[in-house]
C-alpha cells in the first residue's frame, strides 16, 4: 500500500510542479511566445484576459493537487479528472494552434510528449492504487 500512496503522491506533485511552471507563460504572455516561438507575436488585450483567466484556473487546479496530496488514496480521482479533461483539453489546444498556423508542431512535440507521459503515469497510479486499495480491503476481510 505504501507504493500505490507513493506513487499518488509523486503523481500530484509532478502535476502541481508543472501547473505551477504553465503559470509563468500564462502571466507573462510574452514568454509563452517566446516559448512556443510564435513568430511576430504581439498579444492584444483579448488574450491576455483569456491567460489570465486562464491562468486563476491553472493556479486553482495547482492548489488542488497539492490538497489531493493529503489525502491520496481518498482523492485518487483527482487524477483521473487531470487526465480528462485537463492534460486532454490542453492537448486539443495545442492541436487548435497548430491547425491555425499559430505555433508550429515541431514546438509543440515536446510538449505532447511531456502530456502523453504524464497521462501515462497518471493512470497508471490511479489504477495501480485502487488495485493495491481492493486488495488491502480483501485481506482485511480475510482475517
Amino acid at each position: 500500500m505504501s507504493k500505490a500512496i507513493k506513487l499518488l503522491r509523486s503523481a500530484f506533485w509532478i502535476g502541481a510542479a508543472l501547473d505551477s511552471l504553465n503559470l509563468i507563460p500564462m502571466l507573462f504572455p510574452k514568454i509563452g511566445g517566446y516559448i512556443f516561438r510564435i513568430q511576430n507575436f504581439s498579444p492584444g488585450p483579448e488574450y491576455i484576459y483569456a491567460m489570465y483567466f486562464g491562468a486563476a484556473l491553472m493556479a486553482g487546479w495547482t492548489v488542488l493537487l497539492i490538497w489531493a496530496d493529503r489525502k491520496p488514496l481518498e482523492r485518487k480521482g483527482i487524477l483521473l479528472i487531470t487526465v480528462f479533461p485537463v492534460i486532454i483539453g490542453i492537448m486539443l489546444a495545442g492541436i487548435y494552434g497548430v491547425s491555425v498556423e499559430m505555433i508550429e508542431l515541431k514546438s509543440l512535440v515536446p510538449t505532447f510528449i511531456l502530456q502523453i507521459s504524464l497521462i501515462i503515469f497518471f493512470l497508471f497510479s490511479y489504477f495501480y492504487a485502487r488495485s493495491a486499495e481492493k486488495k488491502f480491503i480483501r485481506e482485511s476481510k480475510e482475517t
